[in-house]
């Protein structure tokens, strides 16, 4: 199978879908990849390196998705990448579509097979192509949190971790899964007061086992989330509910009732926000205020450490990639009920049940698609 790289051109994305080691573990089971010009230059993956793994280097965009049968990225294709795409050509990425009605019509327009990481399953349970850049994403929730309090960026004036005789911030973090428990990590190692909320008794159990009376445990419903909201520094939502648009947790209420210079970090914001104030941002301008509370609201956060979240990403998403190109789409998908949990669009039609509930398109199993 020849296999395709784009240069990615959301907003301070610099992260690559393949690295050279990626495109080894390809070419050494028979697959061409190209690889447009400088995809990987910024995070110190040059022209030179990919060569040197067996790729081949393109010079533009639409030349990848003219001859490639299967296109791996990173962030979801932008409306002139949708529209390159055609049908039947598989696209291998994050999409995150039930909160983007737009991409979603272009997708299914396009009658490409579009396999998103975020909706891959393990065996194990969880999603192991979103968790390491959960894992990103929670570490950084805390230190752009942390950055933001300060007074010269918006915030309160605050430094989180408190000095001996002056109390720390409180920093509430809404969500234990992967985001949720690696905000807390960097946020106990700061000194800071720290809360979590959860549904699942159990992980907030583990947690209490493993950090002690170093945090506090809630059980997450409305009440109690109003309360930590309102006494909180430093608010972290990264609650998930897979392929489906998140829960609105946090309200415009909430909001005007909460600290003047505090901070809130929606990590959920890929998949349309757990704050009722929040919109998107980018890292060329990543906060806006509402109701003198400074939101950061950034869709790819873990774009900023992009070499570190390039590497992690690619150990995740490598297997799958290396099967679809051996086996093709239909026969991986059906050799593996894990991967085929990542069918999300495929020849104009929707076939993740939360997308379409979502935005209001039929359902088509994916089952129904590969005989």
């Amino acid at each position: 199978m020849l296999v395709g790289v784009p240069k990615e051109i959301k907003n301070h994305e610099y992260r690559v879908g393949l690295t050279p080691p990626s495109v080894q573990e390809l070419v050494a089971r028979g697959h061409q990849v190209i690889v447009q010009t400088n995809a990987g230059s910024e995070i110190g993956l040059s022209d030179d390196q990919y060569l040197a793994a067996g790729a081949s280097i393109v010079e533009t965009a639409k030349e990848i998705f003219e001859r490639a049968d299967m296109i791996v990225k990173v962030k979801e294709p932008q409306p002139n990448e949708c529209a390159l795409l055609r049908a039947g050509q598989i696209l291998y990425t994050y999409l995150h579509l039930a909160p983007d009605p737009e991409q979603t019509s272009a997708l299914v327009a396009s009658g490409a097979v579009c396999i998103a990481y975020e909706t891959i399953t393990g065996p194990g349970g969880g999603l192991p192509l979103l968790a390491p850049m959960s894992e990103v994403a929670g570490r950084m929730a805390i230190q752009a949190g942390a950055a933001h309090l300060e007074k010269s960026k918006g915030g309160m004036g605050l430094l989180l971790g408190g000095v001996p005789g002056v109390a720390p911030g409180h920093v509430v973090i809404i969500g234990a899964g992967v985001v949720g428990t690696n905000a807390l990590q960097m946020a106990v190692g700061t000194g800071a007061r720290v809360t979590v909320l959860d549904k699942n008794i159990d992980r907030l159990r583990q947690l209490d086992l493993v950090y002690g009376n170093r945090i506090s445990t809630l059980y997450s419903n409305a009440h109690a989330i109003e309360e930590a909201v309102l006494s909180a520094d430093l608010v972290i939502g990264g609650v998930l509910v897979p392929g489906a648009a998140a829960p609105k947790l946090v309200t415009r209420s909430m909001i005007s009732r909460m600290k003047k210079g505090a901070v809130v970090v929606d990590v959920a914001i890929d998949q349309g926000g757990c704050f009722e104030t929040s919109h998107p941002t980018t890292h060329a301008d990543p906060t806006f205020v509402v109701d003198g509370v400074v939101h950061y609201c950034v869709a790819n956060m873990p774009g900023a450490v992009a070499r570190t979240s390039t590497f992690a990403l690619n150990n995740a998403t490598i297997g799958h990639a290396v099967a679809l190109a051996s086996k093709g789409w239909r026969q991986a998908l059906e050799d593996d009920v894990h991967l085929r949990q990542g069918l999300n669009v495929c020849q104009g039609k929707v076939t993740y049940q939360a997308v379409a509930e979502a935005l209001g398109y039929d359902y088509t199993p994916a089952a129904s698609l590969l005989a």
